[in-house]
């Protein structure tokens, strides 16, 4: 038998509310500056790539240690806002897909543990409509559905005995 269970940890009902209740107050603590860009306007704008960064960079280090080697046509002041601004948010970037990384293992090993017990529960119900029991034979071939047999067939693993 393969291995169930990998992740029996769970949320309490109070723990999922206060994980609900921070990101809709992240959400709404960031409603004013998230904009919705189009495919064009992401396209148009891009990303900055690690070398423009160490650039950009470069230059806010001009203008912070030798203000007068700056040029007169930017407004530093926005400039200095958009370069802090744009550090904290990649800062929680990072922590979110540090979080969503971690959900997603932990997803990961209840979906397989699902699927597993699924399966296990199908060979069971096999087994009962061979046996004539009252009502397995309709859950077999309401089951049988997901395991169609042919060249992408994805039928349930054999067991390695």
């Amino acid at each position: 038998m393969g291995l169930t269970n990998l992740n029996s940890t769970h949320l309490s009902s109070a723990k999922i509310t206060a994980a609900q209740d921070a990101i809709a107050a992240l959400e709404s603590a960031i409603a004013e500056i998230t904009i919705n860009l189009s495919p064009e306007d992401r396209k148009r704008y891009g990303s900055i790539n690690e070398q423009n960064k160490l650039f950009v960079n470069k230059v806010y280090d001009y203008n912070q240690s030798q203000a007068n080697l700056s040029s007169p046509e930017v407004d530093w002041e926005e400039f200095n806002k958009d370069h802090s601004s744009r550090n904290k948010m990649e800062t929680m970037i990072s922590r979110l897909e540090s979080v969503i990384t971690r959900l997603n293992n932990a997803k990961t090993l209840h979906d397989y543990d699902n699927y597993q017990s699924a399966l296990v529960d199908y060979s069971y119900s096999t087994y009962k409509a061979g046996t004539a029991s009252p009502g397995f034979e309709d859950k077999y071939k309401d089951l049988k559905q997901f395991f169609v047999k042919n060249s992408t067939s994805t039928a349930p693993p054999e067991e390695k005995k």
